[in-house]
């Protein structure tokens, strides 16, 4: 056997101990990161959606004044032209 060869049970088990830490930690490191790419893009998603929804918003209250129609206020939704 070679000088660097395992000269005991102890010697292989320690060997096999450091490769199965060095595995888990690249795993683990391997898994944060692609949680964080996750994140990272579903908070992406959520901004765009979220300004999608704004500029609708902004597009049917542009809608609504172009027809004359008045925004409807409160849970009774009458006109805001009628209130009194």
């Amino acid at each position: 056997m070679a000088e660097t060869d395992p000269k005991s049970v102890q010697d292989l088990t320690a060997v096999v101990q450091t490769l199965l830490q060095q595995m888990q930690d690249k795993f683990q490191t391997m898994s944060d990161q692609i949680i964080g790419r996750n994140i990272l893009f579903l908070t992406q998603m959520v901004d765009d959606m979220s300004c999608r929804i704004d500029d609708l918003e902004r597009n049917i209250a542009d809608l609504m004044t172009q027809a004359g129609v008045e925004e409807l206020e409160g849970d009774n939704k009458t006109p805001a032209s009628n209130k009194g």
